[in-house]
């Protein structure tokens, strides 16, 4: 099956860095997904990048048509949705424009029709793509027993592999991973969390980091959680426990509802705005003053400005949960995130100090550590694993950033 050839175009949208600024015309990452109608393609994408409550999913209309999706994280992202009806040929780009082929399959549905399917694509792909990450999604696995799931998962699977072989030899080594999914559980964002792992070319350089804070802070397990989606972009060494990953991403989702109510005050523009000092050709005070976020000089005095009550505009600040004031330098660099939010919780807290913390820090504009650390550790070294995050943070955002430069470059 041959389609015509067409030069990469990067996708000309926004792309967040680590400050939280938003530069366009960058090489995104993209992800093709596909599958039968009805199998929960839409529910997905819905879930995991639109905070859709999946109780909510049931009144998605079916997908008739090809609907790409933007999604910024460590690498900015493209994804595919396509109809029940799609095939290779209607796609028009060729498969090399992509990195990751996710094909999701009903698994209370009939199975002749979706693996045939999912062998051609996988045959077609593998010709003109050899490189091409092969995923399988068998979805909507809450609606079965713990049993009658395992037994489905695996004849799903040696179905898919066995077509594969009568197909060819040459077939038969194809890497494809199977994944059990569903919307009403943490397994979806486990699942996406390690198709994104293989889309990320610094991630050596995050588990590096996370193995490095892990030792000098004497945290059991940490996370690199993306804020919006709950997908962890990075992990440490030690083995993913998946009660830890459930804790850790519940954790996440409850700061994401309830953090805006306990906003600091301090994070608002208006706390931060200045007045300038009086003068014979000031305009007079019913003229409107402009609002900006200004750093202060280390130099500067008292005397030369003065901040204004935030009672005194009746401008309100509008930033998101995920969104962070920028300091205006004046000089046309990017500014720094003003503050950066961290909480903890502690887990079945004893007397005697023992049991374990929660701790959650805000790394960048759409990056969090989440670690768990033994509770007296932390009630005594508090101050250590602060300053940790904080060289941490930095050896985050110095990534970040050479990503984005070199995507930039790329567009």
């Amino acid at each position: 099956m041959s389609r015509p050839s067409t030069s990469r175009q990067p996708t000309a949208t926004s792309m967040s860095v680590a400050d939280g600024l938003h530069v366009d015309n960058v090489a995104r990452t993209k992800i093709l997904l596909l599958g039968m109608r009805r199998s929960g393609k839409t529910s997905i994408q819905q879930v995991l990048f639109n905070n859709l409550p999946a109780r909510e999913t049931l009144y998605l209309e079916t997908t008739t048509q090809l609907t790409k999706h933007h999604f910024d994280t460590v690498i900015p992202l493209e994804i595919w949705d396509c109809p029940g009806d799609a095939t290779l040929d209607s796609l028009n780009v060729p498969l090399t424009q992509f990195s990751t082929m996710i094909f999701v399959i009903d698994i209370q549905d009939l199975y002749q029709q979706p693996i045939s399917k999912l062998v051609d694509f996988v045959i077609t792909a593998y010709s003109e793509h050899p490189n091409l990450n092969l995923e399988v999604f068998v979805h909507k696995a809450d609606v079965l027993t713990e049993e009658y799931k395992i037994e489905n998962f695996r004849h799903i699977q040696s179905r898919v592999l066995s077509e594969l072989s009568y197909s060819g030899a040459e077939y038969e080594t194809i890497p494809i991973n199977f994944q059990l999914t569903s919307i009403y559980d943490h397994s979806l964002h486990d699942a996406f969390s390690r198709v994104l792992h293989k889309l990320i070319d610094s991630l050596p350089y995050l588990e590096d980091l996370l193995n490095v804070f892990c030792a000098n802070s004497q945290a059991t397990k940490a996370f690199l959680f993306d804020t919006a989606s709950r997908l962890y972009v990075a992990t440490d060494a030690s083995p993913v426990d998946p009660p830890t990953h459930n804790l850790c991403s519940d954790y996440l989702q409850t700061l994401n509802a309830f953090g805006p109510l306990y906003k600091s005050i301090s994070a608002s523009s208006l706390r931060m705005r200045t007045v300038p000092p009086e003068s014979a050709d000031s305009p007079p005070p019913s003229a409107p003053a402009s609002l900006h976020l200004v750093s202060a000089p280390a130099s500067a005095s008292a005397t030369n400005s003065r901040f204004a009550s935030p009672l005194a505009s009746p401008v309100s600040s509008s930033f998101s949960a995920h969104q962070s004031p920028q300091l205006e330098t004046g000089t046309g660099d990017r500014g720094k995130p003003a503050f950066y939010p961290s909480a903890a919780a502690s887990l079945a807290p004893t007397a005697a100090g023992a049991g374990t913390t929660l701790t959650y820090h805000l790394i960048t504009h759409q990056l969090a550590l989440l670690a768990l650390i033994p509770t007296g550790v932390f009630a005594a070294r508090r101050g250590l694993v602060e300053y940790n995050v904080v060289f941490f943070r930095e050896g985050v955002q110095e990534i970040c950033e050479v990503e984005f430069e070199a995507r930039r470059g790329v567009a």
